[in-house]
């Protein structure tokens, strides 16, 4: 395929995983009250799951909205500041060449020149982040600035420039999000059977709690099954398409395709260790646990045959 159909074909993909966000958390919370509804006397089986369904669904995609809202304002700071990344500038000595290596892809790409970090680790790896390409950054580490040659180094900037110029990581962040408000509705929810069991109550009281019960356990499976599958899923198709796309950026794939391999034998940034939400981020998993589904990152044996064939 061409690069122009790689990059379709990806956003095609990523739109119908998006979409099955909502779907599937209606679905679970749907079926989590269906069987709920069998234990509770005189109940419509069919009636009672979609009128709890709904009534769970709306305070919680509120909730997700709130806590999008604020990753919003800060979530860039904060990843930047996990990752110790230190601000250079143009006058820096031991990294002018980086620094313009990054404003001139940056121009060719159309885009606005991102601030740039660097990360004081030896192993090879970078990240971008921002809500926009007007407020990118793009951070590297000291490894992969020493490791990679001017090609190799010009496609990594233009992966992570694709990244921005196609608001991968707004998405990433809205999503890590909107799972974490899920996570703190299944908590608030546990709390609760605790506080009730412990009180007793009656028969009304009886229900409540099967209603609570029901909608935790939804949400348990949501977000431990369902949730985590699908953003791995989405973080896999946006490394492709910011392959094709830096790709298209440098006019050279083969160079990306190198520099992919050689960050493959040392991706760790210590910083980040045992802070998996920030994995999706960077160009290789700097601690890859699990393959395939649960996997961030397509295999660097798949991304280089691909881009090898474009």
């Amino acid at each position: 395929m061409t690069v122009y159909q790689h990059i379709r074909r990806n956003n095609i993909k990523t739109a119908i995983l998006v979409a099955l966000f909502p779907i599937m958390f209606i679905a679970v919370m749907w079926a989590a009250f269906l069987i709920a509804a069998f234990f509770v006397d005189g109940a419509d089986p069919l009636q009672f799951a979609t009128e709890h369904a709904i009534m769970v669904s709306i305070p919680t995609a509120v909730a997700c909205l709130v806590w999008m809202l604020i990753s919003w304002m800060f979530g860039d700071s904060m990843i930047l500041s996990a990752a110790n990344a230190k601000e250079l500038s143009n006058r820096d000595p031991d990294y002018k060449y980086l620094y313009k290596e990054v404003e001139n892809v940056a121009l060719a790409a159309g885009l606005p020149t991102p601030r740039v970090y660097i990360i004081e680790e030896a192993g090879a790896n970078a990240f971008a982040t921002g809500r926009s390409p007007g407020d990118a950054s793009v951070a590297f580490t000291r490894g992969i600035v020493e490791r990679l040659d001017a090609r190799e180094l010009r496609g990594v900037i233009a992966h992570e420039l694709a990244h921005v110029q196609n608001r991968d990581i707004r998405l990433d962040m809205l999503l890590i999000t909107g799972i974490g408000a899920t996570i703190f509705a299944a908590n608030i929810l546990a709390r609760s059977m605790f506080f009730r069991g412990r009180g007793g109550g009656n028969r009304n009281d009886g229900r409540v709690m099967l209603v609570i019960m029901a909608a935790w356990a939804g949400l348990m499976v949501f977000n431990f099954l369902i949730a985590p599958l699908l953003r791995k899923a989405i973080s896999r198709t946006r490394e492709y398409s910011a392959d094709a796309t830096g790709a298209l950026m440098t006019r050279d794939p083969k160079a990306l395709a190198s520099a992919l391999e050689k960050i493959s034998k040392n991706p760790k940034v210590a910083a980040v260790e045992g802070k998996s939400s920030m994995n999706a981020m960077f160009i290789a998993e700097p601690f890859a646990k699990l393959a395939g589904l649960y996997s961030t990152h397509p295999s660097i044996k798949s991304r280089v045959a691909r881009l090898e064939k474009m």
